[in-house]
């Protein structure tokens, strides 16, 4: 349904709630008389009225609510959906000018949207940049957390994770052009943007781990510590695998068995468990 006719079924609420004003005055009076006359007023009917009173009034304001809330999501979408555009065209524009050569004028100008719609959502070229790279850790994040959603073996799901945080930042960079060269020169801007993403990648490290170590294939004794290296592990080698300079000469299938083999002595994996646990 469209706005209009949600709001005209609100103003047709409004009315309702008009009358069942009336009907809880009734109510309240019936309470009073039934005060009065209680010897007189069959329980078994006064309790059928009650009922039936508060099933209209409890149908009544939960349609009422479910309605409002429509409201409030069909007003504010199309706002998101600005904002979205404003976002996509700055990166767009930010991957092929670069961050420098690109101003507020250029965004709105090639959004269509204007400078006056483009400051109401913005209030610098710094805050939209924040928004394209928060947008693009959003991206990685939703994958991120599809590959930790699989069923795999603990120490496997460790590597696939791995493999799974350097892929998507590469892409990420390179899908961005003369942005790839900004998202270095302001690593620390780029730092700050990335906590909150960092913590859920954190968790979902530390969930693996913990998991082997119910298993018995893991030997660790301090959790928080080990998910604290395997990550900064990942963060530090990801600007030698975007260039390139990581493993050199060998694809992702010859990397694999090495970052496993690294894993299993850092884990301490009892080799006979981890073989017991492939052979289920």
């Amino acid at each position: 349904m469209s706005l209009a006719s949600y709001q005209l079924l609100h103003s047709a609420i409004m009315l309702t709630e008009v009358f069942l004003s009336f009907a809880g005055a009734k109510v309240r009076l019936f309470f009073g008389l039934a005060k009065y006359l209680s010897k007189k007023v069959s329980e078994r009917f006064f309790f059928a009225h009650v009922r039936k009173k508060c099933a209209v009034f409890s149908c009544f304001y939960l349609t009422k609510n479910i309605i409002l809330r429509r409201i409030s999501e069909l007003k504010t979408m199309p706002q998101l959906k600005t904002r979205q555009l404003l976002v996509d065209v700055a990166r767009q524009l930010f991957a092929k000018q670069g961050f420098e050569n690109t101003t507020m004028n250029d965004i709105a100008e090639a959004s269509g949207k204007g400078r006056r719609t483009l400051y109401t959502y913005f209030k610098n070229k710094e805050e939209v940049y924040s928004a394209v790279i928060n947008g693009e850790l959003m991206r990685i994040s939703t994958t991120f957390l599809a590959v930790a959603r699989k069923q795999m073996k603990p120490l496997d799901k460790l590597v696939e994770l791995i493999f799974a945080h350097l892929s998507l930042m590469k892409e990420t960079v390179e899908r961005n052009g003369h942005l790839r060269a900004e998202f270095f020169r302001n690593i620390w801007q780029v730092a700050s943007v990335r906590k909150k993403y960092d913590k859920k990648e954190h968790d979902i490290f530390a969930k693996t781990l913990e998991e082997g170590r119910a298993m018995g294939l893991f030997d660790i004794d301090n959790l928080m510590l080990y998910t604290d290296i395997i990550q900064a592990c990942a963060k530090g080698l990801e600007i030698p695998y975007i260039y390139g300079r990581l493993g050199i000469g060998m694809n992702i299938e010859a990397t694999r068995p090495i970052v496993t083999k690294i894993l299993s002595r850092a884990l301490g994996v009892v080799p006979s468990a981890h073989v017991g646990f492939n052979q289920q």
